[in-house]
């Protein structure tokens, strides 16, 4: 691991004011003073920098957030304001949405198990399209009354990513391969349902740009297939996905928003034109890359202690509850201290654990920094992404609050969980 300080891994901006980190023009000791901690603040900068970044990389396409990545009214409500939509797959991410007045025609749904009142519900909506995602959905589809839908094709493209999150090969749970796709279009077409186009995505945290161009090609002959076999049937729509990914160390180095999507949507026109197919409207659905780096996660350092093997531990008041992605993914993380951020770094490393009575409970397994004590502010970078949205509450721990930060003012975006929280749902 690097010994630079991973500045570069907070959000856009982030600066130091001697020793202490300041995000979005705020202090860290400010935020936890007023806020606590464990706390997970964004920065508004970031969030609207990323989504003006695929507007301008796809400026005739719907992007739609992908709500799964961080689930909150705020800061949908923000990208609805830079013109995003959102990428919904549960009818609790389309309340969200709809109360963050996301309009039903900029919302996409996805899920490889939806159900008839789950359709009704979002053919109440209005949404922009529903992604089938086997072939029964479709018959489903239009009994819910949903009028226009994608199909989901698997092109068996193999990506560099954890397995848990890689979608596009052969065998995953999502999606038809394109001879059941075909079929899935056609079944529309009998139904009266508009069979809008093809979906795809090849899974999460993409740090290269080929695969998605792949993809591009893999849907071609899809299309041109399909052209022949259902009477002329071109897509109107075309949904390319997201998964761009971002650097939660200092080694990674991912494409830019512009060479992810835009070199995916440059090769798509030229191989339409080539091909004389008209020009579909295009979908695009980025989550992690959109909220990841703009999010960062404030602890308090309890205990500090060294242990026979040579290991000291720095205890945090937070862990897999608040972000369980090293336990699921083998995610690596970068930390600083917050308000010693430009001490001189310690010889050794140190190993980040959480309060939760587990061994695996370890966030950071070799972190690089000045020799903790007990209180300091550790902030952790690149957490804005499917830590809260996919924590949970062991050992009867109340999940963090959420801020957001600009201009030199934090506002509470999320509550912090308390104890009568969790007890209100006890029978």
């Amino acid at each position: 691991m690097t010994t630079a300080l991973p500045l570069p891994l907070f959000p856009d901006s982030a600066t130091l004011a001697g020793d202490e980190l300041v995000v979005g023009g705020v202090r860290a000791s400010v935020l936890a003073a007023e806020f606590g901690t464990p706390l997970v603040v964004y920065c508004e900068q970031s969030l609207r920098a990323r989504a003006r970044a695929y507007r301008a990389a796809a400026p005739d396409a719907l992007v739609a957030f992908g709500t799964k990545a961080f689930p909150n009214v705020a800061v949908l409500r923000l990208l609805a304001e830079e013109g995003l939509g959102a990428d919904v797959s549960t009818v609790g991410e389309l309340e969200y949405a709809l109360r963050a007045g996301v309009p039903g025609e900029r919302i996409v749904v996805h899920g490889n198990n939806k159900s008839l009142e789950e359709l009704r519900a979002y053919a109440a909506a209005g949404v922009a399209q529903v992604v089938v995602d086997a072939l029964d959905e479709v018959a489903l589809c239009a009994e819910a009354g949903v009028r226009s839908i994608l199909v989901r094709t698997t092109l068996d493209i193999e990506v560099d990513t954890h397995e848990a999150i890689a979608t596009g090969h052969h065998g995953s749970k999502f999606g038809l391969p394109p001879e059941l796709a075909m079929e899935a279009l056609s079944a529309a077409r009998s139904a009266g349902i508009e069979a809008a186009g093809l979906h795809v995505h090849l899974g999460s945290q993409l740090l290269d740009a080929a695969p998605g161009q792949a993809a591009v090609v893999g849907l071609l002959q899809v299309v041109l297939e399909a052209r022949e076999r259902l009477g002329g049937w071109t897509p109107s729509t075309i949904d390319l996905g997201g998964g761009l990914g971002i650097r939660y160390t200092q080694g990674d180095v991912p494409p830019t928003v512009d060479m992810f999507a835009g070199g995916q949507i440059a090769r798509l026109r030229a191989e339409w034109t080539t091909h004389s197919l008209p020009q579909p409207r295009l979908i695009l659905e980025p989550g992690r890359s959109i909220v990841g780096q703009a999010g960062f996660t404030l602890y308090r350092v309890g205990v500090v202690k060294s242990t026979g093997d040579g290991t000291t531990y720095v205890a945090i008041d937070g862990g897999m509850s608040d972000n369980p992605r090293p336990q699921l993914y083998g995610a690596v993380y970068e930390a600083l201290l917050a308000e010693r951020a430009a001490e001189p770094l310690a010889s050794g490393t140190f190993a980040v654990c959480g309060k939760h009575c587990e061994s695996g409970d370890v966030l950071i397994e070799e972190a690089r920094l000045p020799h903790p004590r007990r209180g300091d502010l550790l902030a952790v970078p690149a957490t804005g992404a499917y830590t809260l949205a996919m924590g949970s509450n062991y050992n009867a721990l109340p999940r963090p609050a959420a801020v957001l930060v600009g201009s030199g003012t934090a506002r509470l975006i999320r509550r912090r969980e308390t104890l009568a929280d969790l007890l209100a749902l006890e029978a």
